[in-house]
């Protein structure tokens, strides 16, 4: 026994040592070898198996798809021709904003993205003609022999997820939680071929979806990826998305004209974080995971999906980018997947002992690319070393490039030819064709949920004068939400949007055509009488953690519904249309409304509201059934019991316009008394710093926390200022050499690794009291450590500025972004005299990094 336990003890010791190596995974009690690591190298890594240890025997098998032997003696042609060099570049994919075509050859990388932001030109989109410009050089880069013996063509691939929506021109679907309410699964497979077709016009080769998360706490900021909580139905839609972009494998146009390599995402259990955190870890039984977020995969991969995206999350602490028994055992094993793993946005750095420059942990765990958007060239340098010092298993490397040589000859991309050769290429009068609209404007008539219908209010008679309020009634970025034209698809304006139709638009022909009358008065202060009020409202765009939320409380934005009051008072019909990424908690919204249609985020068919609004064809009815239940409370619990006793509508719950329902006034209690909602991404706004962040100064080695102003510490003084209202700045004069410092600090440290891995940038306004311009240091700090990590940043002179600064700049400078005490320091020479204000975390909208403030 004492033997078992020094064993053991050395075992552990080994661990550590591997940590700093490779990584390890924490301890149980028993050994595997060292991930098939030649036995004859001198660095010997034990993989240790977790605690939680998967139980691959449990879950389904499913029989491989039949491997294509013309296919497989390509590859055993290819890969002896291939160098080492060749071989690592393959496994790495980089954005197109940090590698040049010239890069791409030298470095023989076997993919490049455009990530959500990474448009050719000035704008986070693009037109046709300059997306195949661009696709043509890199593609002429990857097939230049010079200095190989064969040259292997790049796969294009980009986050088109609910059509391509970062080409100008192209349909914009309604989202997957809006397509989740059709139950059509006949309609889903012509929107995924209708995509993979406008796809082959900007020349990509690839698109991530589906999605297959199975979203179960709708404050995670993705839970419009989602296509419900009901795995039995993302399983039914799965197989169907992958033949509408892929075809069937064995028929004639399978990845032909017209066709794109699909991916489903994320593998897996990301719909299952604990509070709906993007990227967290999902707290789950494996039972769970296996039955209820892995559904969409047993029907995906049989449909011959032919690449896997791994999850950013973690399950059970594990992080998916790094866990061999889920990505090798289960999925490539159990599941029989025989396409490739790509990972997410530099996720592999999240491993535990990785960066996103330096992972073997992730290649060894059975990921077979790296999606390494602006890390790649760090990466490709560590990958090689590590393959010639035995770290990484030349088999393992050699099955992973052989996995992505499968996809890329099946997908054709040998033969095709230049981008810009290809059927569809650049014929922009492909995009938005009738047929194709049809197909979309039909998918917001059945996506459509109908919660509440007192009086029998709709259909509306269209010959009546009809007022149409809100600030989603003619904004078709709103009605599209994030992944529009953008990431997160803010700031666009309706001209962007050709082949789309407003909501107001498609209004204005049902009620013109009738001879009836529309007003539009966006804030609803129109004094003009009308018959009926339509409010078009709801969620502003976001994508990703962006969206997260600590409740599910509906806060009015750019339209301020209290004035729905104004017309239910004066007995006029009031029919709210709700634009959202998930269900919310709207119960006063609902009560102010006769009519209440959950429309979600319908995309660039507006007319497919008014359809249904006015029945413009007597078959038209509301069809759509909740694919989510939802809340009577602002409050998400996270006991199951209490959520399910919190629902105001099942799911599977909608009206149609013949149910005689009547809802009753619901309670307008939140549920949010004495829950404390911490701010997270603002740090200081309107002269007070946001909690848990407290004001510091700091001296030396003293610390002194501001309980009032004006102040000081050491030669720093700090006083209030005005900058867009009075005292809602902060005044910093330097009167000594010593750089003292002003600190954002709290007490517990808060994890911002998945802003700076989603391009947040640190976001202030400052202008120098000085005549002339003030350098000043700006830095982020872990506790304990002193904060000297800094960017110099040039303050102008007598003008408030906005300044931003990319988190990513502080990670390069080596702070533990997932450990962030100090949010913002400030420090500065003497004689420098600055106004501060609005401290906070913004996206990076210009999709331009940099360490510089701009």
């Amino acid at each position: 026994m004492h033997a078992i336990k020094s064993f053991l003890s050395f075992i552990s010791l080994v661990c550590v040592i591997s940590i700093l190596i490779v990584g390890c995974t924490p301890l149980k009690t028993s050994v595997e070898s060292a991930n098939g690591i030649d036995a004859d190298k001198k660095t010997v890594v034990v993989q240790l198996t977790p605690a939680n240890k998967v139980n691959p025997e449990d879950w389904p098998i499913i029989k491989p798809l039949p491997l294509d032997p013309a296919i497989e003696a390509q590859i055993d042609e290819l890969l002896p021709k291939l160098t080492l060099e060749q071989k690592v570049g393959q496994v790495i994919q980089a954005d197109n904003a940090s590698i040049t075509p010239e890069e791409l050859k030298k470095y023989r990388l076997g993919s490049i993205l455009s990530g959500g932001n990474s448009a050719p030109g000035p704008l986070p989109y693009a037109n046709a003609k300059t997306w195949l410009a661009m696709a043509d050089k890199y593609y002429n880069a990857s097939i230049d022999p010079e200095g190989v013996e064969v040259a292997i063509p790049y796969i294009w691939g980009i986050d088109a997820v609910h059509g391509h929506t970062n080409l100008r021109g192209a349909i914009v679907f309604p989202h997957n939680i809006g397509l989740g309410a059709m139950r059509n699964p006949d309609l889903i497979e012509k929107i995924a071929a209708v995509t993979a077709h406008e796809l082959t016009v900007s020349g990509h080769d690839w698109t991530f979806a589906p999605t297959l998360a199975i979203p179960q706490d709708l404050r995670w900021g993705r839970s419009y990826e989602g296509f419900s909580e009901d795995p039995e139905i993302v399983k039914s839609y799965a197989d169907r998305i992958v033949y509408g972009l892929q075809g069937h494998i064995g028929d004639p146009d399978f990845m032909g004209d017209g066709r794109v390599i699909s991916s489903a995402k994320h593998f897996l259990g990301d719909g299952a974080t604990e509070n709906g955190i993007d990227q967290g870890d999902a707290k789950i039984s494996e039972k769970e995971l296996r039955e209820v977020h892995a559904a969409g995969y047993y029907s995906a991969i049989p449909a011959g999906v032919q690449t896997v995206m791994a999850s950013f999350s973690s399950w059970e602490g594990r992080k998916l980018h790094g866990d061999k028994e889920l990505l090798t055992d289960v999925l490539k094993g159990r599941l029989g997947f025989n396409g490739f793993v790509i990972g997410d946005w530099n996720g592999h750095g999240q491993v535990p002992g990785c960066t996103n420059t330096d992972c073997p942990q992730s290649l060894n765990a059975g990921l077979d690319m790296y999606m390494a958007p602006d890390s790649w060239k760090g990466l490709y340098e560590s990958t090689l070393k590590h393959v010639k010092n035995g770290i990484i298993p030349m088999t393992r490397l050699d099955d992973a490039v052989r996995r992505i040589l499968r996809v890329k000859i099946a997908s054709g991309i040998f033969s095709k030819g230049a981008p810009s050769t290809r059927k569809n290429a650049g014929d922009e009068s492909l995009l938005g064709l009738p047929k194709n609209r049809a197909i979309a404007r039909q998918a917001v008539r059945e996506s459509m949920v109908l919660l509440k219908n007192n009086g029998g209010v709709l259909p509306l008679d269209a010959t009546k004068t009809i007022m149409v309020i809100g600030d989603g009634a003619d904004n078709i970025a709103k009605t599209s939400g994030g992944w529009t034209l953008s990431w997160q698809g803010t700031g666009h304006t309706n001209d962007e949007f050709p082949n789309s139709q407003s909501i107001l638009e498609g209004i204005r022909e049902a009620v013109n055509t009738a001879g009836g009358k529309v007003i539009f008065s966006p804030n609803g202060d129109s004094n003009e009488t009308a018959d009926v009020v339509i409010a078009i409202y709801g969620e502003d765009p976001y994508a990703e953690f962006q969206g997260d939320l600590e409740n599910l409380e509906f806060v009015p934005n750019g339209f301020d519904t209290n004035i729905l009051e104004k017309f239910s008072s004066k007995g006029i019909p009031v029919i709210s249309v709700f634009l959202s990424g998930r269900p919310m908690w709207i119960n006063p919204e609902i009560n102010r409304s006769d009519a209440f249609v959950a429309a979600w985020l319908p995309g660039s068919e507006g007319g497919g509201v008014s359809d249904i609004l006015f029945q413009k064809d007597p078959s038209y009815d509301f069809t759509g059934r909740l694919s989510f239940s939802w809340p009577n409370s602002a409050v998400v619990s996270a006991d199951l019991a209490a959520r399910e006793s919190t629902k105001l509508f099942e799911l599977g719950y909608g009206l149609t316009y013949e149910d005689d329902v009547v809802v009753d006034q619901l309670s307008e209690d939140a549920g949010l008394k004495n829950i404390e909602v911490v701010s997270t991404g603002v740090f200081f706004s309107k002269g007070a710093s946001i909690a848990p962040w407290n004001l510091w100064l700091k001296t030396g080695d003293l610390n002194k926390q501001i309980g009032s102003f004006p102040t000081s510490v050491g030669g720093l003084i700090v006083s209030k200022t005005d900058h867009t209202a009075q005292e809602d700045a902060l005044r910093i004069n330097w009167t000594l050499p010593d750089y003292d410092q002003l600190i954002l600090s709290a007490a517990s440290p808060s994890n911002m690794s998945r802003q700076t891995n989603g391009a947040m940038e640190l976001t202030f306004s400052a202008k120098s009291f000085n005549a002339k311009s003030a350098t000043v240091k700006i830095g982020m700090c872990n506790q304990g450590a002193t904060c000297n990590k800094t960017v110099n940043i040039d303050i102008a002179a007598n003008e408030w500025r906005e300044y931003r600064i990319s988190l990513s700049c502080f990670a390069d400078l080596g702070v533990d972004m997932s450990k962030v005490n100090n949010a913002f320091m400030v420090t500065a020479d003497e004689g420098v005299d600055i106004g501060l204000s609005n401290i906070r975390l913004e996206p990076d909208m210009d999709a331009k990094p940099g360490c510089n403030g701009k």
